[in-house]
């Protein structure tokens, strides 16, 4: 049987029960210029994120020449061009990563990069990341992520495309090597329609695995995040772009810098909304609880060795002074102590 880490840190940023850290989503939408790259991290610090993650690729390493883009990228791009050719214009070289490593941390920001071959693996090695992210299109690479594994840090796993018993062989196989995982519900479609977030596979994460889960969010607006954290993921990542007209896959479906900024303020709100999970008056209602709350009292005239029932006793509201009504059966067939007069307050 699996078992997991449920409290590491990712840089400083600890990784718990109680936590939530948030992922400003660059991806590609830089467009492969590592000024719009610069600027994207400057606008996810502004915005309150924990961290920005972009990806990694060598495009010869990854996909062969011919192979068609996706719907939702040809959609976007309105165009015919392959797959290589699109991610050819997107690459990010090994030194432009590894200064926007230096301006993410000098922004307080923890950077991650999800590498996609093995090539860029080695690569990002060198900037001793954090943690690592691995994209959907590498749930079921087994062996690719046994490889990060290695590298003993977090991993963050999305699960896109997968079945359960994909996930199910893979977190058995990693977990030998690494425990510290969190899980992450992802449906890879973008946009995504709301019938498809499928939020309730986080029950069967936590359920069948034991482990943490997050959300990697490709939903339109901020409902499916809020319902995630409210639901116990750990991890929140969403897709963020300077601006949606840009040429490329994904900005028409990711958040601009206003909207990034409401998103990530609305999720704290909802992390502080959620509080602790122990039922318990809180700081504020222990007064109201003396005011409204209700003690035993004389329903009516009680004499010394008198019997206690329900026809001479009663609740009511006495400003929190007595016995709580919550012990009011304790009392039945129990001799009086003393004279009540009616409405008195019993204090034996």
């Amino acid at each position: 049987m699996n078992v997991f880490d449920k409290n590491f840190k990712i840089g400083a940023f600890p990784i718990n029960e109680d936590s939530l850290f948030i992922i400003a989503e660059a991806g590609v939408n830089h467009c492969g210029d590592i000024e719009k790259a610069k600027e994207m991290i400057k606008v996810a610090a502004s915005c309150g994120a924990d961290a920005i993650k972009f990806q990694s690729f060598k495009t010869d390493s990854l996909i062969l020449e011919d192979i068609e883009m996706a719907d939702y990228q040809r959609t976007a791009l309105k165009s015919k061009k392959s797959q290589f050719q699109m991610l050819k214009e997107l690459e990010i070289n090994f030194c432009d990563t590894e200064e926007l490593k230096k301006i993410s941390e000098n922004e307080g920001l923890i950077f991650l990069t999800t590498p996609f071959d093995t090539e860029s693996l080695k690569e990002v090695s060198k900037l001793d990341l954090d943690a690592y992210k691995i994209a959907s299109t590498d749930t079921t690479n087994i062996e690719f992520i046994k490889e990060i594994a290695k590298k003993k840090k977090p991993l963050l796993i999305s699960t896109g495309m997968t079945y359960m018993t994909e996930i199910n062989k893979m977190l058995e196989e990693v977990s030998t090597i690494n425990n510290k995982i969190i899980l992450l519900q992802c449906t890879s479609d973008y946009p995504l329609d709301d019938n498809e977030v499928n939020l309730n596979v986080l029950n069967s994460f936590k359920e069948e695995f034991n482990l943490l889960v997050g959300f990697s969010d490709h939903s339109i607006g901020f409902e499916a995040s809020k319902i995630a954290v409210g639901m116990g993921a750990k991890v929140i990542e969403k897709h963020f772009t300077l601006d949606k007209s840009f040429p490329g896959p994904d900005h028409s479906t990711s958040l601009n810098p206003k909207e990034l900024k409401e998103f990530i303020s609305s999720l704290k709100n909802t992390k502080v909304l959620m509080g602790s999970k122990i039922k318990e008056p809180t700081k504020s209602e222990l007064s109201t609880r003396k005011s409204l709350q209700k003690c035993i009292v004389a329903k009516k005239n009680i004499n010394k060795n008198d019997f206690f029932s329900l026809k001479n006793l009663c609740s009511k509201r006495t400003g929190g002074e007595g016995i709580s009504a919550f012990y009011l059966k304790d009392f039945i067939n129990k001799k009086s102590k003393k004279n009540y007069q009616k409405n008195e307050i019993i204090n034996e």
